[in-house]
Protein backbone atom coordinates (compact mmCIF):
# COMPACT_ATOMS: atom_id res chain seq x y z
CA UNK A 1 0.00 0.00 0.00
CA UNK A 2 0.89 3.34 -0.15
CA UNK A 3 1.58 5.91 3.05
CA UNK A 4 2.96 9.11 3.81
CA UNK A 5 5.83 8.94 6.69
CA UNK A 6 8.32 11.42 7.93
CA UNK A 7 11.72 10.41 9.24
CA UNK A 8 12.46 13.90 10.41
CA UNK A 9 11.31 16.73 11.78
CA UNK A 10 10.87 19.96 9.35
CA UNK A 11 9.17 21.40 5.98
CA UNK A 12 7.26 19.84 3.59
CA UNK A 13 10.42 18.18 1.74
CA UNK A 14 10.30 15.92 5.27
CA UNK A 15 7.44 14.17 3.88
CA UNK A 16 7.79 10.87 1.99
CA UNK A 17 4.81 9.17 -0.07
CA UNK A 18 6.05 5.25 -0.48
CA UNK A 19 5.46 2.14 -0.10
CA UNK A 20 4.33 0.15 2.76
CA UNK A 21 3.09 -3.49 3.84
CA UNK A 22 -0.98 -3.96 4.42
CA UNK A 23 -0.89 -4.20 7.88
CA UNK A 24 -2.72 -7.17 9.54
CA UNK A 25 -5.81 -6.43 12.28
CA UNK A 26 -4.75 -7.47 16.07
CA UNK A 27 -7.23 -7.88 18.65
CA UNK A 28 -9.58 -5.24 18.83
CA UNK A 29 -8.59 -3.76 15.95
CA UNK A 30 -9.85 -3.40 12.38
CA UNK A 31 -8.68 -2.87 8.85
CA UNK A 32 -10.31 0.06 6.96
CA UNK A 33 -9.23 0.78 3.26
CA UNK A 34 -9.70 4.56 3.41
CA UNK A 35 -11.77 6.15 0.74
CA UNK A 36 -10.92 10.12 2.51
CA UNK A 37 -8.33 11.45 5.04
CA UNK A 38 -8.37 14.50 6.61
CA UNK A 39 -5.81 17.33 7.26
CA UNK A 40 -5.70 19.46 10.00
CA UNK A 41 -3.31 21.35 11.86
CA UNK A 42 -2.22 18.97 14.11
CA UNK A 43 -0.42 16.52 10.98
CA UNK A 44 1.25 20.12 10.15
CA UNK A 45 2.37 20.13 14.02
CA UNK A 46 3.82 16.34 14.25
CA UNK A 47 5.69 17.42 10.80
CA UNK A 48 7.06 20.02 12.09
CA UNK A 49 8.00 18.48 15.53
CA UNK A 50 6.08 20.56 17.77
CA UNK A 51 4.04 17.52 18.88
CA UNK A 52 6.80 15.05 18.73
CA UNK A 53 5.86 11.22 18.12
CA UNK A 54 8.22 8.07 17.10
CA UNK A 55 10.25 8.73 14.07
CA UNK A 56 9.54 6.82 11.76
CA UNK A 57 5.54 8.22 11.88
CA UNK A 58 3.08 8.06 9.55
CA UNK A 59 1.01 10.89 9.78
CA UNK A 60 -2.74 11.66 9.94
CA UNK A 61 -5.36 11.16 12.36
CA UNK A 62 -8.51 11.05 10.88
CA UNK A 63 -10.24 9.56 7.93
CA UNK A 64 -13.41 7.02 6.57
CA UNK A 65 -13.59 3.75 4.71
CA UNK A 66 -14.71 0.48 4.53
CA UNK A 67 -14.00 -2.32 7.12
CA UNK A 68 -11.50 -4.52 5.31
CA UNK A 69 -10.62 -6.95 7.73
CA UNK A 70 -11.33 -7.53 11.43
CA UNK A 71 -9.02 -8.78 14.52
CA UNK A 72 -9.76 -11.63 16.87
CA UNK A 73 -12.85 -11.20 19.19
CA UNK A 74 -13.85 -8.49 16.95
CA UNK A 75 -17.99 -9.10 16.91
CA UNK A 76 -19.41 -5.11 16.79
CA UNK A 77 -18.43 -4.48 13.03
CA UNK A 78 -17.73 -6.88 9.95
CA UNK A 79 -16.29 -6.55 6.61
CA UNK A 80 -18.22 -3.89 4.44
CA UNK A 81 -19.09 -1.56 7.21
CA UNK A 82 -18.82 1.98 6.47
CA UNK A 83 -16.90 3.95 9.20
CA UNK A 84 -15.24 6.55 10.40
CA UNK A 85 -12.63 7.88 13.19
CA UNK A 86 -10.50 10.29 14.34
CA UNK A 87 -7.59 10.47 17.11
CA UNK A 88 -5.65 7.54 15.96
CA UNK A 89 -2.06 8.16 14.31
CA UNK A 90 -1.54 6.67 10.88
CA UNK A 91 -4.47 7.79 8.54
CA UNK A 92 -1.84 8.82 5.69
CA UNK A 93 -2.34 5.63 4.05
CA UNK A 94 -4.23 3.31 1.72
CA UNK A 95 -4.82 0.92 4.54
CA UNK A 96 -4.98 1.66 8.63
CA UNK A 97 -5.18 -0.52 11.23
CA UNK A 98 -7.76 1.17 14.33
CA UNK A 99 -8.81 -0.03 17.55
CA UNK A 100 -12.55 -0.92 17.15
CA UNK A 101 -14.13 1.37 20.01
CA UNK A 102 -12.73 4.43 18.57
CA UNK A 103 -14.29 3.62 15.08
CA UNK A 104 -18.18 5.08 14.49
CA UNK A 105 -20.68 3.69 11.65
CA UNK A 106 -21.67 5.93 9.21
CA UNK A 107 -25.08 6.01 8.56
CA UNK A 108 -26.93 5.93 5.20
CA UNK A 109 -27.65 9.73 4.71
CA UNK A 110 -23.69 10.62 4.98
CA UNK A 111 -20.74 10.00 2.61
CA UNK A 112 -17.25 9.05 3.22
CA UNK A 113 -15.82 12.50 2.29
CA UNK A 114 -18.28 14.42 4.34
CA UNK A 115 -17.68 11.69 7.71
CA UNK A 116 -13.73 12.06 7.31
CA UNK A 117 -13.86 16.34 7.06
CA UNK A 118 -16.52 16.21 10.36
CA UNK A 119 -14.76 13.54 12.82
CA UNK A 120 -11.64 15.79 14.32
CA UNK A 121 -13.34 19.07 13.03
CA UNK A 122 -16.70 18.63 13.94
CA UNK A 123 -15.77 16.50 17.09
CA UNK A 124 -14.21 19.67 18.19
CA UNK A 125 -16.84 22.19 17.26
CA UNK A 126 -19.36 19.95 19.64
CA UNK A 127 -17.19 19.44 22.59
CA UNK A 128 -16.08 22.72 22.81
CA UNK A 129 -19.78 24.18 22.87
CA UNK A 130 -21.45 21.16 24.86
CA UNK A 131 -18.36 20.53 27.25
CA UNK A 132 -16.06 23.18 27.60
CA UNK A 133 -18.16 25.72 27.67
CA UNK A 134 -21.58 24.86 27.06
CA UNK A 135 -23.27 27.64 25.44
CA UNK A 136 -26.83 28.79 26.66
CA UNK A 137 -29.65 30.48 24.95
CA UNK A 138 -28.59 34.15 24.53
CA UNK A 139 -24.87 34.06 25.43
CA UNK A 140 -22.52 35.68 23.22
CA UNK A 141 -19.29 33.89 21.57
CA UNK A 142 -16.43 35.17 19.86
CA UNK A 143 -15.13 32.78 17.63
CA UNK A 144 -11.74 33.36 16.00
CA UNK A 145 -10.87 31.81 11.92
CA UNK A 146 -14.73 31.75 11.79
CA UNK A 147 -14.57 31.21 8.05
CA UNK A 148 -12.48 28.08 8.22
CA UNK A 149 -12.89 24.54 8.64
CA UNK A 150 -13.35 24.00 12.57
CA UNK A 151 -14.60 28.08 12.49
CA UNK A 152 -17.67 27.26 10.18
CA UNK A 153 -18.81 24.68 12.14
CA UNK A 154 -18.33 25.78 15.24
CA UNK A 155 -20.26 28.69 13.78
CA UNK A 156 -23.16 26.35 13.22
CA UNK A 157 -23.38 24.66 16.10
CA UNK A 158 -22.97 27.61 18.41
CA UNK A 159 -25.80 29.07 16.69
CA UNK A 160 -27.99 25.95 17.44
CA UNK A 161 -27.19 26.19 20.75
CA UNK A 162 -28.88 29.52 20.63
CA UNK A 163 -25.70 32.02 21.27
CA UNK A 164 -25.05 35.40 19.68
CA UNK A 165 -22.12 34.39 17.41
CA UNK A 166 -19.30 37.10 16.76
CA UNK A 167 -16.51 35.80 14.31
CA UNK A 168 -13.21 37.03 13.19
CA UNK A 169 -12.12 36.30 9.53
CA UNK A 170 -8.71 37.24 7.37
CA UNK A 171 -10.58 37.56 4.44
CA UNK A 172 -14.30 39.39 2.77
CA UNK A 173 -14.31 35.84 1.17
CA UNK A 174 -14.32 34.58 4.63
CA UNK A 175 -16.16 36.54 6.23
CA UNK A 176 -19.18 35.51 3.43
CA UNK A 177 -18.50 31.95 4.31
CA UNK A 178 -19.04 32.78 8.50
CA UNK A 179 -22.10 34.91 7.48
CA UNK A 180 -23.39 31.68 5.57
CA UNK A 181 -22.40 29.72 8.44
CA UNK A 182 -24.65 31.81 10.54
CA UNK A 183 -22.63 34.52 12.38
CA UNK A 184 -24.19 37.39 13.07
CA UNK A 185 -21.08 39.76 13.08
CA UNK A 186 -18.34 39.29 11.12
CA UNK A 187 -15.09 41.44 11.88
CA UNK A 188 -12.74 41.60 9.50
CA UNK A 189 -9.30 41.85 11.53
CA UNK A 190 -7.05 43.23 9.05
CA UNK A 191 -9.25 45.71 8.27
CA UNK A 192 -10.85 46.60 11.62
CA UNK A 193 -9.30 46.21 15.25
CA UNK A 194 -11.57 43.34 16.63
CA UNK A 195 -10.91 44.02 20.29
CA UNK A 196 -12.60 47.79 19.81
CA UNK A 197 -15.34 46.24 17.56
CA UNK A 198 -16.06 43.29 19.85
CA UNK A 199 -16.52 45.93 22.82
CA UNK A 200 -18.56 48.08 20.66
CA UNK A 201 -20.81 45.34 19.88
CA UNK A 202 -21.50 44.07 23.16
CA UNK A 203 -21.91 47.66 24.97
CA UNK A 204 -18.42 47.08 26.67
CA UNK A 205 -19.37 44.25 28.79
CA UNK A 206 -17.58 41.54 26.55
CA UNK A 207 -18.10 38.10 25.44
CA UNK A 208 -18.93 35.33 27.57
CA UNK A 209 -16.41 33.37 25.98
CA UNK A 210 -13.93 33.10 23.44
CA UNK A 211 -13.20 29.99 21.24
CA UNK A 212 -9.48 30.67 19.84
CA UNK A 213 -7.63 28.13 17.58
CA UNK A 214 -5.53 30.95 16.14
CA UNK A 215 -3.09 31.73 19.36
CA UNK A 216 -0.26 33.69 19.15
CA UNK A 217 -1.98 36.79 17.16
CA UNK A 218 -5.32 36.94 18.88
CA UNK A 219 -4.63 35.62 22.59
CA UNK A 220 -3.76 38.95 24.31
CA UNK A 221 -6.18 41.13 22.51
CA UNK A 222 -9.14 38.22 23.10
CA UNK A 223 -8.84 38.16 26.83
CA UNK A 224 -9.51 42.09 26.50
CA UNK A 225 -12.85 41.33 25.02
CA UNK A 226 -14.11 38.84 27.78
CA UNK A 227 -16.79 39.84 30.11
CA UNK A 228 -16.02 39.10 34.31
CA UNK A 229 -15.46 35.51 34.96
CA UNK A 230 -16.22 34.71 31.47
CA UNK A 231 -13.86 31.91 29.55
CA UNK A 232 -10.94 31.74 27.29
CA UNK A 233 -10.90 28.66 25.47
CA UNK A 234 -7.62 28.29 23.37
CA UNK A 235 -8.05 25.20 21.23
CA UNK A 236 -4.82 25.60 18.79
CA UNK A 237 -1.94 27.58 17.66
CA UNK A 238 -2.34 28.28 13.74
CA UNK A 239 -0.07 31.39 14.33
CA UNK A 240 2.13 30.05 16.53
CA UNK A 241 2.43 29.29 20.44
CA UNK A 242 1.52 31.89 22.74
CA UNK A 243 3.68 33.17 25.23
CA UNK A 244 3.33 32.34 29.18
CA UNK A 245 0.92 33.82 30.42
CA UNK A 246 0.80 35.09 34.26
CA UNK A 247 -2.25 33.73 36.44
CA UNK A 248 -2.58 37.57 37.78
CA UNK A 249 -3.15 38.65 34.94
CA UNK A 250 -6.22 36.76 34.58
CA UNK A 251 -7.39 38.56 37.89
CA UNK A 252 -7.09 41.78 37.00
CA UNK A 253 -9.32 40.84 33.91
CA UNK A 254 -12.12 40.10 35.67
CA UNK A 255 -11.26 36.68 37.26
CA UNK A 256 -11.59 35.23 33.87
CA UNK A 257 -10.76 31.62 33.27
CA UNK A 258 -8.45 29.69 31.07
CA UNK A 259 -8.56 26.26 29.36
CA UNK A 260 -6.43 24.36 26.10
CA UNK A 261 -8.67 21.57 25.63
CA UNK A 262 -7.72 18.74 23.60
CA UNK A 263 -10.22 16.67 21.27
CA UNK A 264 -9.11 12.69 22.91
CA UNK A 265 -9.97 14.28 26.36
CA UNK A 266 -13.35 14.61 25.26
CA UNK A 267 -13.70 11.48 23.52
CA UNK A 268 -12.41 9.11 26.36
CA UNK A 269 -14.48 6.19 26.17
CA UNK A 270 -16.71 4.63 23.42
CA UNK A 271 -20.11 6.51 24.63
CA UNK A 272 -18.42 9.46 24.56
CA UNK A 273 -17.33 9.06 20.78
CA UNK A 274 -20.54 7.63 19.81
CA UNK A 275 -22.40 10.98 21.48
CA UNK A 276 -20.72 13.56 19.48
CA UNK A 277 -20.09 11.51 16.26
CA UNK A 278 -23.61 10.36 16.18
CA UNK A 279 -25.10 14.09 16.87
CA UNK A 280 -22.96 15.47 13.91
CA UNK A 281 -24.03 12.70 11.39
CA UNK A 282 -27.78 12.91 12.18
CA UNK A 283 -27.06 16.73 11.70
CA UNK A 284 -25.77 16.31 8.57
CA UNK A 285 -28.57 14.07 7.61
CA UNK A 286 -31.33 16.58 8.38
CA UNK A 287 -29.67 19.37 6.60
CA UNK A 288 -28.98 21.30 10.37
CA UNK A 289 -25.33 20.87 9.54
CA UNK A 290 -23.66 22.20 6.49
CA UNK A 291 -19.85 20.32 5.96
CA UNK A 292 -17.65 22.21 3.47
CA UNK A 293 -15.12 20.64 1.31
CA UNK A 294 -12.73 23.05 0.22
CA UNK A 295 -9.72 21.53 -1.54
CA UNK A 296 -9.33 17.96 -2.28
CA UNK A 297 -5.93 16.55 -3.10
CA UNK A 298 -4.41 13.22 -4.10
CA UNK A 299 -2.61 11.35 -1.12
CA UNK A 300 0.64 11.79 -3.29
CA UNK A 301 0.27 15.97 -3.35
CA UNK A 302 -0.10 15.93 0.29
CA UNK A 303 2.56 18.66 0.23
CA UNK A 304 0.36 20.73 -1.38
CA UNK A 305 -2.37 20.10 0.94
CA UNK A 306 -0.20 21.25 3.98
CA UNK A 307 1.03 24.25 2.22
CA UNK A 308 -2.69 25.42 1.42
CA UNK A 309 -3.48 24.72 5.05
CA UNK A 310 -0.22 26.18 6.40
CA UNK A 311 -1.27 29.45 4.26
CA UNK A 312 -4.42 29.61 6.14
CA UNK A 313 -5.83 29.57 3.04
CA UNK A 314 -8.29 26.96 3.99
CA UNK A 315 -12.30 28.03 3.41
CA UNK A 316 -13.81 24.79 4.91
CA UNK A 317 -12.29 20.78 4.96
CA UNK A 318 -9.28 19.87 3.39
CA UNK A 319 -8.86 16.25 2.33
CA UNK A 320 -6.31 13.48 1.00
CA UNK A 321 -8.03 10.93 -1.32
CA UNK A 322 -6.17 7.71 -1.67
Amino acid sequence: MKTVRVYQFGGLDTLKYEDAPVPEPGEGEARVKIEAIGVNFIDIYHRIGRYQGALPLTLGQEAAGVVDAVGPKVTDLKVGDRVAYASVQGSYAEYALVPVWRLVSIPSGVDSQQAAAVMLQGMTAHYLTHSTYPLKQGETALIHAAGGGTGQLLVQIAKQRGARVIGTVSTEEKAALAREAGADEVINYVQSDFESEVKRLTNNKGVDVVYDSVGKDTFDKSLNCIRRRGYMVLFGQSSGSVSPVDPQTLNAKGSLFLTRPFLQHYTVDRAEILSRANDLFQWIADGKLKVRIDKTFRLADVAEAHRYLEGRQSKGKILLIP
